[in-house]
């Protein structure tokens, strides 16, 4: 049970995220047509894994499970680059967000007894070196494995702004969101 949002947001915060918030699902943009540029195959993770498109299922279906809980705890982690082309950096910056996710998930779970949780993170799903899916097997760690807020064609940006989160944080920097949806009265 969550004493209050404004301790989970809290505890994001001692997770090491940089920004966090609660932000009410029934605000949340969904525009179907940001799925294409998962079909544009831009990140190179289209039809890869299990939680990206096409496997992670239809638009329609996603919007939907979504829909089903009423709050989410929205945070954001920001990294210091030495370039905007700083790949290798962004990449190590993602494991460190990955981690941060993780923890703020845990901490979700475990202090707040909240089990009935739709976790959303930024990208694909890194867990393993290799995904199930390409040798058609089911996902070997699903317990592990998370969809990205890109995937369920959530705006954002909007909710940032919605949340009051800076979308921007200056130059030379990544910033990656996670999103744990839930319902409030749990």
């Amino acid at each position: 049970m969550v004493d209050s949002n404004e301790e989970l947001v809290q505890d994001a915060l001692a997770a090491k995220a940089d920004h966090a918030a609660i932000a009410e699902v029934a605000k949340i943009k969904f525009v179907a047509d940001f799925r294409k540029a998962c079909e544009q195959n831009v990140c190179r993770k289209y039809n890869t894994n299990w939680v990206c498109p096409p496997a992670v299922g239809p638009f329609d279906e996603l919007k939907a499970r979504a829909c089903q809980y009423t709050h989410g705890l929205l945070f954001q982690t920001v990294h210091q680059m030495k370039s905007s082309f700083d790949w290798k950096g962004m990449l190590a910056a993602k494991k460190i967000h990955d981690g941060v996710f993780r923890d703020i998930l845990a901490s979700v779970k475990n202090k707040h007894k909240m089990q009935k949780v739709l976790p959303l993170n930024a990208g694909s799903c890194e867990f393993c070196a290799k995904c199930a899916y390409l040798d058609n097997e089911p996902c070997r760690f699903p317990e592990e494995a998370f969809a990205s807020v890109e995937a369920y064609g959530i705006d954002v940006i909007h909710l940032e702004k919605t949340c009051g989160i800076p979308y921007y944080n200056g130059k030379n920097t990544v910033s990656y969101v996670g999103l744990i949806l839930f319902n409030s009265e749990e």
